[in-house]
C-alpha cells in the first residue's frame, strides 16, 4: 500500500500519553477522573514541551455522568484549569458514549483543518467505579415516609433507552453472525497474551506512565486487569451475564479507570518546535445504525475511513477494534470480509496486535483515543505503514481515524 506524500499542511498526533489503566475498585477508586484528565493533558504538553497557551482548545470525552457530577460539570473546562491551562483555552466537554474521545480527536481534526485553531489537545478520562448512586428525583422535595430506592447507573449498562442491557444485544448479533461464544472465549485469551508480549518487548513504556497522587491515596505502576494465566479453558466455566446468550466478565472488559491525552497541530508548526510527529491524520468517519448493532458497525465506520482513501482492510498494517466485548472484532472483521474466510483471517491478524480492551480495560471516556495511541505507536514500531482505529458506542454507533507513519 503505498503512503501520501508529505505535506506542511497535514494534520498531526504529536504526542500521546495515558495512564495504566485500573480496574473497578482497584487502586485508584477514590480518585475523580477529571483529576486524572487533568494529569494526562498536563503530561502530554510537557512531553511535547509545548507551552500551554499555544493550544487553542480542548475536546474531552466522558461517559459517565453519575461520576463526573459529583465533582461538578463542563468537566473538559475544569480538566484543561487544573492542568494548568490559561483560562482563555476554550474547551468542549462531549459524550458520545464509549466513541467519545476518538469524537474528540475528530473534532479536534477539524477545528485545525478549518483554521480555527493552531494546536488543539483531544482527551477523555473515566473512573466507572466511582459513580454514585442515584437518589429518585423528587427526594429534593421531601421524604415523609417508606422505603426509597436507588439506581445503579452501571447496572445493566444500555438497557435505559435500548429496553435490553447491550451485553444481551451483542451476544445474540454474536450469534447472528456465526460466531460462537468458544470464538469470543479464544480471543479474549489472546487479547491478554498479546499484551503481555508487547510488554516483554518494552512496547508500552513509551507512551503508557504510573499515577500518584497520594492526596486520593491513589497509585499505580502497570495495568491492573491483564492476566496472564487467562485460557479460552478458563473463561469458559464462567457464567453468561444478565442472560446474555454468550457475554462473560472473562469475554468482555472491566468497569474501568484511566485517561488518555492526544495532541495535534499541523506539521509545519511540529517542525517549527522541531517535533517529530507520531503519526498524520489520513481520513476520518462517524456512522449511526441500530442499537443492538454494536458488534458490527466499528466495521462500517472503518469502511468510512478506507473508501475514500483506496485501502483495503486486508492490507492495511495495523487495526485497532475496540473490545468492548471480544465478539466486536470478530463480527466486524466479518462483516467487512463479506463471507470470505481468508479475508477475515487475513483482517484478524492484524487487529489489536498488542492486546485490546478486554485485558487492557475500557474506561469508556479514555478508550478511543487509547485506540489511535496504540496504533501510531504499533505502526512506529514496525517501521511505518497505514492503519485505521475504530469503537463501537453507545446505542449504536461508531467511530473511526485513519492514521499514516512514515
Amino acid at each position: 500500500m503505498s503512503l501520501p506524500h508529505k505535506s506542511a499542511d497535514d494534520i498531526v498526533v504529536v504526542e500521546g500519553v495515558r495512564t495504566f489503566f485500573s480496574k473497578f475498585g482497584g487502586a485508584l477508586r477514590s480518585l475523580p477522573s477529571v483529576v486524572l484528565g487533568a494529569h494526562v493533558m498536563r503530561r502530554v504538553l510537557e512531553r511535547a514541551q509545548v507551552p500551554p497557551e499555544m493550544v487553542g482548545v480542548v475536546y474531552y470525552g466522558v461517559t459517565i455522568p453519575a461520576e463526573v457530577a459529583l465533582d461538578g460539570p463542563v468537566s473538559g473546562r475544569q480538566a484543561l484549569l487544573r492542568a494548568g491551562m490559561p483560562p482563555e483555552t476554550q474547551s468542549l466537554t462531549l459524550d458520545r458514549g464509549c466513541c467519545s474521545s476518538l469524537t474528540a480527536l475528530q473534532m479536534a481534526y477539524k477545528s485545525i483543518r478549518d483554521g480555527e485553531f493552531d494546536w488543539a489537545i483531544a482527551a477523555g478520562a473515566e473512573n466507572m467505579g466511582r459513580a454514585a448512586f442515584l437518589s429518585p428525583p423528587d427526594l429534593r422535595f421531601g421524604h415523609r415516609r417508606g422505603s426509597l430506592q436507588f439506581k445503579d447507573p452501571l447496572f445493566e449498562l444500555g438497557a435505559d433507552i435500548g429496553s435490553r442491557p447491550v451485553a444481551v444485544d451483542v451476544g445474540q448479533t454474536a450469534l447472528a453472525w456465526g460466531v460462537t461464544r468458544e470464538q469470543q472465549d479464544a480471543w479474549a485469551a489472546a487479547s491478554h497474551r498479546k499484551y503481555f508480549s508487547a510488554k516483554a518487548r518494552g512496547f508500552f513504556t513509551s507512551h503508557v506512565e504510573e499515577v500518584s497522587f497520594p492526596a486520593y491515596k491513589a497509585q499505580l505502576d502497570h495495568d491492573e486487569l491483564p492476566c496472564e494465566d487467562a485460557s479460552p479453558e478458563a473463561l469458559a466455566s464462567l457464567n453468561t451475564v444478565y442472560g446474555s446468550a454468550t457475554i462473560t466478565a472473562g469475554n468482555a472488559p472491566g468497569l474501568d479507570t484511566g485517561a488518555t491525552a492526544l495532541l495535534l497541530t499541523r506539521r509545519r508548526f511540529a517542525e517549527e518546535r522541531s517535533l517529530t510527529s507520531l503519526a498524520t491524520m489520513a481520513g476520518i468517519g462517524s456512522v449511526a445504525g441500530p442499537p443492538a448493532d454494536i458488534a458490527v458497525i466499528p466495521g462500517t465506520a472503518l469502511q468510512t475511513v478506507t473508501k475514500p482513501l483506496g485501502w483495503d482492510a486486508t492490507t492495511l498494517d495495523g487495526i485497532e477494534i475496540n473490545e468492548a466485548f471480544a465478539a466486536v472484532p470478530i463480527v466486524s472483521a466479518r462483516y467487512l470480509a463479506d463471507g470470505d474466510f481468508q479475508r477475515e483471517q487475513e483482517i484478524l491478524k492484524r487487529t489489536n496486535v498488542c492486546g485490546g480492551a478486554v485485558a487492557i480495560g475500557h474506561p469508556t471516556g479514555a478508550s478511543g483515543a487509547r485506540l489511535v495511541l496504540q496504533l501510531a505507536h504499533r505502526l512506529q514500531e514496525r517501521g511505518g505503514g497505514c492503519g485505521v482505529a475504530a469503537i463501537c458506542g453507545a446505542l449504536g454507533q461508531a467511530d473511526a481515524v485513519g492514521l499514516v507513519v512514515t
